[in-house]
């Protein structure tokens, strides 16, 4: 066995010594910092007894002027604190943009908890061009809300109607299930709701299935013979959103920024600049109907 000398054994003895007053410093600078901190949690948690923190009002500037959705609700909020009549909802969607993920559709049904057969907002699939110089491209059709809407005008017991913003509105409790105002769209815009259910004919109907809806502010569970179940049904804009500050579902869950809503008549809003680009047009303009929702091709 080799020995030891006196001078390693030193050597080593030393480097036990340092390793362990390293450890040492390091624990009593770690106590300081947890001393420190506690003491400023204590002050920061005797300030909150005494004073109230103050969130920044929705208009505030510290919103982040890049970012088209707050942009969207920055202006949401400022048309409604106008009257009623004078602002007016319109939607513009970028086609170049949508991917046709179908994600407002799903985001859609899941908001208004549309039955089977009732879609707000379908997304429609076009191929294009001559072969083999083909494309696809994505058109999402939410109702219209035109301004000289056919439906209605069809209407027997005035159950659809315009309201000052320019949403044209069911009233459920009015509406007989004539289904005129579904021949007369234009835009195939408008479903009935046969009353069906997605878990019907299997061992249990599913609870969800029986939430109330909240459409146009209402709450409605979802019953046999009793509305919206027998009417008509379609988009609204998410107007029970709207009256909340909050922006239509299908805005909201685009993920490519292909949709923007706003108060058209606000000259400075998103939504004017996009209805002024040379890339808009609307869906069979030639009708007169004047439809609200605007495209970019």
């Amino acid at each position: 066995m080799s020995k030891i000398t006196k001078e390693e054994g030193s050597q080593k003895v030393s480097r036990r010594q340092l390793v362990s007053n390293l450890v040492k410093a390091t624990l009593g600078l770690a106590a300081g910092v947890a001393v420190v901190s506690a003491s400023a949690g204590q002050v920061q948690a005797e300030a909150s007894d005494t004073q109230q923190v103050q969130l920044p009002p929705p208009l505030s500037k510290q919103i982040p002027q890049d970012q088209l959705i707050f942009r969207m609700q920055r202006e949401l909020y400022k048309a409604l604190q106008k009257p009623i009549e004078q602002r007016q909802w319109a939607m513009v969607i970028d086609q170049r943009k949508c991917v046709g993920c179908s994600s407002c559709t799903v985001a859609c049904k899941a908001e208004n908890k549309l039955p089977p057969g009732v879609v707000y907002r379908p997304v429609i699939e076009e191929e294009y061009g001559t072969f083999p110089n083909v494309a696809r491209r994505f058109l999402p059709r939410p109702c219209m809300h035109c301004t000289n809407s056919p439906c209605t005008k069809v209407c027997p017991v005035a159950a659809t109607y315009k309201q000052q913003d320019g949403i044209v509105v069911i009233d459920y409790d009015k509406c007989i299930g004539c289904r005129y105002c579904i021949s007369a769209c234009p835009y195939g815009a408008r479903t009935f709701d046969w009353g069906e259910y997605y878990t019907e004919g299997t061992p249990e109907l599913e609870k969800y299935e029986l939430e109330p809806a909240f459409e146009y502010g209402e709450k409605r569970a979802r019953v046999k013979h009793n509305s919206p179940i027998n009417n008509t049904r379609k988009c609204h804009f998410c107007l029970h959103r709207l009256n909340e500050g909050m922006l239509p579902m299908c805005v909201t869950t685009c993920i490519g920024r292909a949709t923007y809503f706003g108060d058209k008549s606000d000259q400075d809003s998103l939504v004017s600049q996009l209805i002024g680009s040379s890339r808009v047009m609307r869906l069979k303009e030639e009708l007169g109907t004047e439809p609200n929702v605007y495209y970019l091709v």
